[in-house]
């Protein structure tokens, strides 16, 4: 009951008018992952030749149990009367496991068939975040006033992307996802598969973002080798991996901030500009902080330096240096947070026609009616998926919306 491997040239030659049957698999693209094949009557004969193509991996069936396997190319013999010859490739331990265990329960009492299996790399397949992920961006930290240290900036983040898969097990996708279907296609697990994709992803990014990576937010698009090592490491794809599925690549295309984001973005930096002199971030200022409370014998001149900073400043840090230490050099129960939003008194907008500020619904000084706001963004529809969008991108699927 197993698979002798026919000379080169056999297909072609004299022996083929010995051949009881002739099974093959034409080649599966990039759509199907499993194709089921057998004769008119399900049943395989004696010295029936079966063709394994390069990329795939051919396994017998017979009535629940596996015969015999092979993931090597080529024209195999079909010999029930001897051992199986596991031609397996890379998939030698997987098939003699198939060979020992793999049963199938309320199977006809006589079927035979060859599945074959596509381990090709499947490629293009998109995800999209439908929400936005948090990340914590290094490349604007924020000094913490109360430990001298330096601490995220918490942003939220869309992204968009392709990734690619293959097959890695085919005992596993056979027992917990292909079962004995017939033909078992792409679409069948992409839709499960994007939400299993995207809920790694945001693990990966949790990892990205902690100290020990530091990524900043915008950089993630040439973080690939990085994102498929943590993949692996952390084995946050175990779901996919459960259904003898590997990722293979995983390629982030966008990247797009929230509105909230932006906002707190532009305050950064409003805020790092005013806590700047002369170019001198407000890092330095938290460094400077950082040393006097580490220096127990010098801490009094550390301060003086920091006092000096602040009247260079013209006062602005002066609450910063209160926040920090007390009169007694202790640390004072409410910091200051210099990246705190403040309230601004409203104002207008300048006239169309004479070019005085509007509060109101017309101009003061000339009548004129206050000029629209902007609209909304025009709500589009989703050609593959359906959902209703206002951006580039699909939410749901990450299909470019035009």
């Amino acid at each position: 009951m197993g698979l002798i491997k026919a000379a080169i040239g056999a297909v072609g030659g004299t022996l083929k008018d010995q051949w009881k049957d002739l099974i093959s698999c034409e080649d599966m693209g990039n759509d199907i992952l499993m194709v089921k094949k057998t004769t008119k009557n399900g049943v395989i004969t004696k010295d029936s030749r079966i063709i394994v193509a390069p990329g795939q991996v051919a396994v017998i069936y017979d009535s629940g149990t596996i015969l015999d396997a092979t993931a090597e190319e080529g024209s195999y013999t079909f010999d029930q009367s001897t051992s199986p010859s596991f031609f397996a490739g890379q998939f030698g331990a997987v098939f003699k496991e198939m060979w020992t265990r793999f049963t199938y329960g309320g199977t006809p009492n006589k079927e035979q068939a060859v599945f074959f299996f596509n381990i090709k790399e499947i490629k293009d397949n998109k995800f999209g975040t439908g929400t936005p992920i948090p990340f914590q961006d290094w490349s604007h930290p924020i000094p913490n006033q109360m430990t001298g240290t330096m601490t995220p900036l918490r942003v939220q983040v869309r992204c968009y992307g392709k990734y690619t898969f293959k097959i890695s097990d085919p005992a596993v996708f056979m027992r917990n996802h292909a079962g004995t279907a017939d033909t078992v296609r792409k679409d069948d697990l992409t839709e499960q598969m994007r939400s299993e994709v995207i809920a790694s992803f945001q693990n990966v990014l949790n990892e990205l973002g902690t100290s020990e990576h530091k990524v900043p937010v915008l950089e993630l698009p040439s973080q690939t080798d990085e994102i498929k090592k943590t993949l692996d490491e952390k084995v946050f794809d175990e779901p996919i991996r459960e259904r003898g599925i590997q990722l293979v690549g995983f390629a982030i295309e966008s990247v797009t901030l929230d509105d909230e984001s932006l906002k707190k973005i532009d305050n950064y930096e409003l805020s790092s500009n005013t806590f700047m002199q002369q170019g001198t971030l407000v890092g330095s200022y938290s460094s400077a902080v950082q040393d006097a409370a580490n220096n127990a014998n010098g801490a009094a001149t550390g301060m003086i330096g920091v006092g000096m900073m602040n009247m260079a400043s013209g006062g602005m840090m002066g609450g910063t240096a209160a926040g920090v230490f007390s009169g007694q050099g202790t640390v004072a129960e409410t910091p200051i947070d210099p990246f705190a939003k403040t309230e601004t008194a409203p104002t207008g907008v300048a006239c169309p026609k004479c070019g005085a500020t509007i509060t109101g619904k017309f101009c003061a000084e000339c009548g004129e009616p206050k000029p629209e706001e902007k609209k909304e963004p025009k709500e589009k529809k989703c050609s593959k998926c359906g959902t209703v969008v206002t951006g580039k991108f699909c939410t749901e699927c990450g299909t470019e919306v035009k």
